[in-house]
């Protein structure tokens, strides 16, 4: 039995493309904080050390905030997936699903809030707007991506008169 191919070079056979960088991975996105963080905490630690072992007694509770600092980069973060989402604060918990959402939107210069069906607001912790690419993907197609609309309108041709 012969193969059709049998002429066609392997770089010429038709194969389904590599996922590129540009394209976002729709499974489940977690949004957190970097670990190169933790370095910051080190450092805080560091100088937290120098009051705090030169006068224990006044200043010993100064390494609380290393700790403090340290449990919520570790802790905090948001998750969007094609249920829902989950948010994750220092304090407590909360999931939604799409149902229960109405949309997104982002105050001046902070963390997005998320605005449910009975017009109350949550915030995402650590969801800024540069992140909408990334939340576009991984909700399903139920949180429009500006960029890529904007990328539509561009390379849509115009008519012509």
């Amino acid at each position: 039995m012969q193969c059709e191919d049998e002429g066609v070079s392997p770089s010429q056979q038709s194969e389904p493309p590599d996922i590129s960088s540009h394209t976002p991975d729709p499974s489940p996105q977690v949004i957190r904080l970097p670990r190169l963080a933790l370095v910051g905490v080190v450092l805080l630690f560091f100088g937290v050390c120098f009051p705090a072992l030169s006068w224990p007694a006044a200043f010993g509770w100064l390494f609380i905030v290393p700790i403090a600092v340290a449990f919520w980069v570790l802790r905090v973060r948001t998750t969007v997936s094609s249920e829902g989402l989950a948010m994750r604060r220092v304090l407590g918990s909360d999931q939604l699903t799409w149902d229960e959402v109405k949309g997104i939107h982002f105050p001046d210069r902070r963390w997005a809030r998320v605005v449910l069906n009975d017009k109350t607001e949550k915030s995402l912790p650590l969801v800024r707007f540069d992140r909408l690419p990334v939340l576009a993907a991984a909700s399903g197609g139920r949180i429009t991506d500006p960029y890529a609309a904007a990328a539509e309108a561009d390379t849509t041709p115009e008519d012509e008169e």
